[in-house]
């Protein structure tokens, strides 16, 4: 191994050319290459006795794997929500590699200070107070599961607990309340013992996913003051609709119950002045959750958690032995002691783009949104399930059940021109778009419109 290693050593630059080559064609290729794929795996090789060496496993992986990688980071891939990644976001991931920084403690790197930075960046971005701190995750579900933690901490002290020391044994539960909570969610509660069926689901406003203000607060003094977590979501799943957070802000307020914003795409709002008013309210949180690999475009995997509360945050993640040392670091702030260097993209599309080009790169895929809601209207085969509130495309094929709306997805992914992901919405399967890449344009709408058209004739 020492040989091989020496030998690649010495390649480097050769083998970083290379890869730089394979990166290009890869991303050159992208609005051709098929949204989405399904292809057959390969059966699984075994472990060589004698390493192949870094040129020979790089050509290996292409020639085996590559043609099966989906085109998710290109502009027609609406599935799930999924963003690109920006140049300067991709610049900074592939120096996070060479530069390999452990972000657990801040002794010996101004790492931890990019964090810092960039945290403070994505607060100014937001229009979040200085009250909340932060830090970077592996994505929203990370985020929900270290804001539950904290709420968790907050609402079994209030009844006189310390449940990071002493853990959950004998104690009681805590009421966790919501509308229409996202399954990283549900989750997060069952990885922190609390139990998927702690939610006790809040009545939603007529034909919409979100909660009911007056109904919370019935449930609120129903609950007679104990400690409860309220769930809100600021960009539903399935329509992009927005809890009233400033209706329900206010009812946690006065029954004393925490406010945990869901925002793993829709917190981008706050970058629009056209649609920041569907934040209104965020202030009144205790923790926000938020994804960095959906509108900021940055690279897998990414996101961030904010909190009012960092004692009881650090007292649920604190780690403490002596070679780590006993200053504020990041390490005592979410689940990993050993964190990659997620902000620098962050920072460096931050830095790049400014608060103008997150602002555009928003209203675009908003005006893409509703394009596509128009064209999806005005069709014969498609109905709209949801309004278009945001970023999401909630829809269905005008006739037909699950197994109608399952082939038109095999032919679409057949066809390559535009990936979906499939729903059930208002007792309907339907279908979910969301456009959140920066690579996507005005041109790709009418191939989208004409892709799902194409699409429909065939089942």
């Amino acid at each position: 191994m020492r040989d091989l290693l020496s030998r690649d050593l010495s390649r480097l630059p050769d083998l970083l050319e290379q890869a730089r080559a394979s990166a290009l064609e890869f991303l050159t290729a992208l609005p051709e290459r098929p949204a989405g794929v399904r292809p057959e795996p390969s059966s699984p090789l075994g472990l060589p006795d004698a390493g192949l060496g870094a040129e020979d496993a790089l050509a290996l992986f292409r020639r085996r794997y590559e043609a099966g990688l989906s085109g998710s980071a290109g502009p027609r891939y609406l599935g799930f929500v999924t963003g690109g990644t920006t140049p300067a976001a991709l610049v900074g991931d592939w120096l996070v590699s060479a530069y390999d920084q452990n972000l657990s403690n801040s002794g010996d790197s101004l790492a931890t200070s990019v964090e810092h930075e960039a945290l403070g960046l994505l607060r100014s971005l937001f229009g979040l107070s200085e009250d909340f701190e932060g830090a970077f995750v592996s994505g929203a579900t990370a985020a929900n599961l270290v804001s539950l933690a904290t709420a968790r901490q907050w609402a079994l002290e209030r009844l006189g607990h310390d449940v990071s020391e002493e853990g959950l044994w004998g104690l009681p539960r805590v009421a966790v309340l919501g509308g229409a909570p996202h399954a990283s969610v549900l989750k997060a509660l069952s990885i922190l013992g609390m139990g998927r069926r702690a939610v006790q689901a809040v009545p939603c406003l007529p034909g919409r996913p979100v909660m009911d203000p007056k109904a919370l607060e019935a449930q609120l003094v129903a609950l007679g003051g104990a400690p409860v977590i309220v769930i809100a979501s600021a960009g539903e799943v399935n329509t992009g609709d927005f809890d009233d957070l400033e209706a329900v802000g206010q009812v946690c307020r006065r029954h004393g119950a925490w406010l945990h914003v869901d925002g793993a795409f829709g917190l981008f709002a706050a970058c629009s002045p056209a649609h920041a008013h569907l934040l209104r309210g965020l202030a009144y949180a205790d923790s926000v959750a938020a994804d960095g690999h959906k509108w900021l475009n940055v690279p897998y995997d990414s996101g961030f958690v904010f909190t009012r509360h960092l004692a009881q945050q650090e007292r649920v993640f604190r780690a403490v032995a002596a070679y780590l040392g006993q200053g504020p670091d990041l390490l005592h702030r979410t689940p990993e002691n050993s964190r990659r260097f997620r902000a620098l993209p962050a920072w460096m599309t931050l830095m790049a783009y400014g608060r103008d080009g997150h602002r555009a790169l928003v209203e675009r895929g908003c005006a893409l949104a509703r394009g596509m809601g128009e064209g999806l209207a005005a069709s014969p085969h498609y109905a709209l399930l949801a309004p278009v509130t945001l970023n999401i495309v909630c829809f269905a094929l005008r006739s037909g059940d699950a197994s109608r709306r399952d082939r038109l997805l095999g032919a679409l992914q057949a066809d390559g021109r535009v990936q979906c992901t499939p729903t059930q919405y208002a007792d309907r399967p339907g279908l979910r778009a969301a456009f959140s890449n920066w690579r996507t344009g005005e041109a790709d709408l009418p191939v989208i419109l004409a892709a799902l058209g194409a699409a429909a004739l065939r089942v």
